[in-house]
């Protein structure tokens, strides 16, 4: 069943081209809600004046070799293994929904263009459902046991905000296509199928009202405050140096009144704990 194409059924009763359609206008409204998201809340504005500040304050030119070092740390940590995640398991998590996520549509665009009436397309198949079945499992681990409202603040997992349209719709799109393509030809299979495109419509069509346009911005502020870090400009930030310095210390004396004479050696801090203080 997995090494099937699930599209290729389906193309007896719906036109390829109307497939390859859907897909367009999905790849345009992701497009559009992007461009919206950044206009309603001035997010390339914001990138654009901080850059100009940044520069303004800078102690040190950086040059274009190391900003392209600086480019690739950023792809290889914050991009493709979520670095800046210290909670090991919300680092798993996520990377399972991401590559799962990715995996899912690269397959999805590729069954529908290139394999839309072959039931053997090689290996493309298999990665369609094992992208869905990745995305399900980090997915789904994230929603039931590692987020912060359900694990720390004790609220219900069930519990719906506006901030859940994303992954609620990224769920529900992969758990529907994966019932749709064990059950087609079936009278149920026609529904999870119907579930299926309303998910994935409700997912690519909101971008302006959830978290999907963050995929975008984040590794663009990841990359801006290496940037800051690099230049000295440390985001308007006075760079202290090391708080175990005793010049440091003798200039700041509630340095080690506050935090000892090893700062940097205090303790696991509010990480002693799991945050689980319903």
């Amino acid at each position: 069943m997995i090494i099937a194409n699930p599209f290729s059924e389906l193309s007896e009763f719906i036109p390829p081209l109307a497939m390859q359609i859907y897909i367009i206008a999905m790849i345009l409204l992701v497009i559009g809600g992007t461009i919206l998201d950044m206009m309603h809340k001035g997010s390339a504005k914001y990138f654009f004046e901080n850059s100009k500040k940044a520069k303004k304050h800078a102690k040190r030119s950086v040059g274009g070799g190391q900003k392209a070092a600086l480019a690739a740390q950023t792809i290889a940590g914050e991009v493709l293994t979520s670095s800046e995640f210290s909670n090991p398991r919300r680092r798993v998590s996520h990377l399972f929904t991401m590559y799962g996520f990715v995996l899912f549509v690269v397959a999805t665009a590729t069954l529908i263009f290139a394999h839309p009436t072959e039931a053997d397309a090689g290996v493309w198949p298999l990665l369609w459902h094992l992208g869905a079945a990745m995305l399900c499992f980090g997915g789904y681990w994230f929603w039931f046991f590692i987020r912060v409202d359900v694990s720390s603040e004790g609220m219900p997992w069930n519990r719906l905000t506006q901030g859940d349209i994303f992954i609620v719709s990224l769920l529900t799109t992969a758990t529907f296509a994966l019932l749709w393509s064990f059950t087609q030809g079936s009278a149920i299979g026609w529904a999870f199928f119907a579930l299926f495109i309303i998910s994935s419509t409700t997912l690519f069509s909101t971008v302006l009202w959830s978290k999907f346009a963050h995929m975008f911005f984040k590794p663009a502020a990841a990359y801006q405050k290496k940037i800051t870090r690099a230049d000295g400009s440390a985001e308007n930030l006075p760079e202290l140096g090391e708080l175990t310095d005793p010049a440091l210390q003798t200039r700041y004396p509630d340095i080690p009144e506050y935090m000892g004479k090893t700062p940097a050696h205090m303790g696991p801090g509010i990480k002693r704990e799991t945050p689980n203080h319903y």
